[in-house]
This record gives C-alpha cells, sequence and structure tokens, in this order.
C-alpha cells in the first residue's frame, strides 16, 4: 500500500512525502527511520479518493519523461547522490503527476530500494524498456551513460512519433469537415432546390437525380445511417480492446497503401533504434530483442520478435529470424547479418535507425507536400459536382422564364 505523511526534521522543517508500507505501522517505522518526527500518514486512497496514483500517472507525457531523464544524466554526471537527485527533481517539476511519482521513488530510493526496482513500481510511465536499461547501467555502474541514451532514444521516438500523427491528423480533420459541410448541404439546402426543379416538369439530368436521391436518403434515414454508424464505431473500439482485434487493426496500419509506407518504417526504426540502444549498454540480446517486441507498439512486430526470440534461444541468428517474415525488408536483415558476422551488430542497428527515420521523415514531408493540393483538387471536385448538379436544372428554369 502506498502512504502519504507529513513530518518534521529535528530542525523544524516540515516533509511531505509518500512511502510504500504493508500497514500503517510500518508505514509510520519507516518514516521515523528516516530521522523524521511523523506528524500524520494516511493511506493514499483514504486522502484523494478516485484520484489515485493511477489516475495521475496517465497525466505524465513522454516529453517529461525525456527531461526529467536529461535532468538525472547532468546531476549524475555532477556527483549527486541517486537520493537527492530524485528529491531535487521532485521539487522543481512543475507537472504535479511526476511530482507524485518522483516522491514516492525517492522514497523507495531511501528505504534501501534500488532505483530500477524503484521506477519498476510505475509501468505506466517507466516501460520494462526503461526499467531494464536503468538496471543494466545500475550493474554496469554507467546510469550516467544510460539515463543519456535514455533521454536521446525516448527524445527520437517522441519527435518521429508526434511528426506521423501531425501528418495524418490535418487531412483527417479536413475530410472530416467536408463530410459535414457535405450532409449539410444535402440535408438543408438541395432539398429545397429539389422542390424548385421537380415542380419545373422539365427533364432532370442523370448527376441532379442522383444527388437528390442522395439528399432523400440522409433526410428520411438519417437518423438511422447515424445510429448505425455510432454502433460501427462502438464495434470498433471494442475490437480495438480485443488481443485478435488489435492485431487485426495494427496490421492495417501496415498495409493501407497510403499508411503503409509511414507506419512499417516508424516500427523498423522503433526496433532498430531500442536494439542499438539496449546492447550498447551490455543488455543480451535475447533479453533486448524481448524487450523491444513489449514496446514497439505494433502486435504484428510484436509477434515477430516473440518468434526471433524463440528462434535465437533455439540457436538461430537474430538475422535469419527476421528474415523468415516478409513484414521485414531484406535490407534490414541482410544488414543485421553483416553486423552479426563483423561483429559490429550495434553500429549496424544504429545506422539502420537512423536510415528508417530519415525515411519516416522524408515519407511524412512528402505526404504532407501532396496532401494539401490533392485534397484541394479532391474538395473542390466534390462540391463542384455537387453544385453543378444541384444549380444548372435551376439556370434552365431561370432561362426558360425569361
Amino acid at each position: 500500500m502506498l502512504f502519504s505523511y507529513e513530518a518534521i526534521t529535528e530542525g523544524g522543517e516540515k516533509k511531505r512525502g509518500t512511502v510504500d508500507a504493508i500497514t500503517k505501522d510500518l508505514a509510520i517505522t519507516a518514516v521515523q527511520r528516516r530521522g523524521l518526527i511523523v506528524l500524520s500518514v494516511a493511506e493514499e486512497g483514504e486522502k484523494k479518493g478516485f484520484l489515485n496514483m493511477t489516475f495521475f500517472e496517465k497525466g505524465v507525457a513522454m516529453k517529461d519523461v525525456v527531461i526529467m531523464s536529461r535532468q538525472i544524466a547532468t546531476l549524475f554526471e555532477a556527483q549527486v547522490s541517486a537520493l537527492k537527485a530524485f528529491n531535487l527533481l521532485a521539487t522543481n517539476t512543475e507537472n504535479k503527476a511526476l511530482i507524485k511519482v518522483l516522491n514516492t521513488v525517492s522514497s523507495d530510493i531511501q528505504s534501501g530500494v534500488t532505483i530500477s526496482q524503484a521506477l519498476s513500481k510505475h509501468p505506466l510511465i517507466f516501460s520494462n524498456f526503461y526499467v531494464n536499461m536503468v538496471k543494466a547501467g545500475e550493474e554496469s555502474g554507467k546510469l550516467t551513460q544510460t539515463f543519456t541514451y535514455l533521454a536521446e532514444y525516448l527524445d527520437r521516438q517522441y519527435q518521429l512519433t508526434a511528426k506521423t500523427k501531425n501528418a495524418l491528423i490535418y487531412p483527417a480533420f479536413v475530410m472530416g469537415v467536408f463530410v459535414l459541410v457535405m450532409t449539410l448541404m444535402f440535408v438543408f439546402i438541395v432539398p429545397r432546390l429539389a422542390v424548385i426543379i421537380q415542380e419545373s416538369g422539365q427533364d432532370i439530368p442523370v448527376s441532379t437525380k442522383i444527388v437528390i436521391g442522395i439528399s432523400d436518403l440522409l433526410v428520411n434515414y438519417g437518423i438511422f445511417i447515424l445510429f448505425g454508424l455510432v454502433i460501427f464505431v462502438i464495434y470498433l473500439l471494442r475490437l480495438a480492446k480485443t488481443k485478435a482485434g488489435k492485431k487485426y487493426l495494427d496490421r492495417i496500419k501496415i498495409t493501407t497503401p497510403i499508411m503503409k509506407n509511414i507506419y512499417t518504417k516508424l516500427y523498423l526504426s522503433r526496433i532498430s533504434d531500442n536494439m542499438d540502444t539496449m546492447l550498447s549498454s551490455g543488455i543480451p540480446i535475447i533479453r533486448a530483442i524481448e524487450l523491444t517486441g513489449a514496446v514497439v507498439g505494433n502486435r504484428v512486430f510484436e509477434d515477430i520478435l516473440v518468434d526471433a526470440t524463440e528462434s535465437v534461444k533455439a540457436g538461430s541468428s537474430f538475422s535469419e529470424a527476421l528474415s523468415r517474415h516478409p513484414e521485414v525488408p531484406p535490407i534490414m536483415w541482410q544488414m543485421i547479418r553483416v553486423g552479426e558476422e563483423t561483429g559490429s551488430l550495434g553500429n549496424i542497428l544504429k545506422t539502420l535507425g537512423h536510415f528508417y527515420s530519415r525515411e519516416v521523415n522524408d515519407a511524412v514531408d512528402t505526404l504532407v507536400g501532396l496532401i494539401e493540393p490533392l485534397m484541394i483538387v479532391g474538395l473542390g471536385l466534390g462540391v463542384g459536382l455537387l453544385l453543378t448538379s444541384v444549380l444548372m436544372p435551376i439556370y434552365n428554369i431561370a432561362g426558360g422564364i425569361n
């Protein structure tokens, strides 16, 4: 259980923090061992209600962890102890959720827990990859370099992922606005013009009949269509929560023509970068593959890495294991094979990580450069065809009156 406490030092300075203990009495004892005079101790659930650690931990963004990792590396480089480093970060961080976590980590370290063990209690913030990297740094005595590696790695992944998402959000937003505008035109404008056209008694062009038909469909059955769409969205959300559904949606990401080029290279970059970072920190290759599979962010590639782990355990090389999967391009496993044969696997993986990162950036830039003019042309044609189909008969009616 997690307990929050208020205490004072022998000098009268007030202290607040959290301590992990089985009972309240043990929590009080743990605080007293720190040389503090206990004022109050309360279980976190009693004080915060539903705003517990899990809720707060979700408020910590990757960017916050990147900054924190850089700060820890700097403090360690300055020979600041781990306990003091985390205490300093807790007092100088603006994110309330992260402050809470850092205070807990400080308390755990003070009670004799290692940094990696303390961080492992917060899996929503510090992944298995992060924790194992820190553990490797503790074992090798290279914690400063480890936190620097982590900060640089997370920063690269943050920038790459954010750029990819932003590139796809813009066209989705424009398409959403387009669909909304077209729906409003079909529901409110076209029906009024349709009455004038039908009462004129003139021959109605095929394109105009199609537009009027779509308008009638939306006006008469729009509520049912909307209900069907809501049901479909709920179904997709439920599907996304199942293991099979997640894998299906992840496969769509790497097979859909427009998204395939970006997402596949994004995941390949992540795999290469992860592996390089862990191997550079002295983590064994089998463990590195396992951890990479857990954080790659795509079920298809996760299954590939799980299979690769078993194959490497059975005696195969990493490159041979990857070559069995068509999702992994030949250039990747062939370069990894070269790295295995020459003993420079880390450098090869670093090169692959940089290569695929540039490929993702180029693909995103190309998409952004093409999508705006294409969407302008597409939206213009859509609106133009709609207006032409409806307004041409109106002009013909006006010409007949004159």
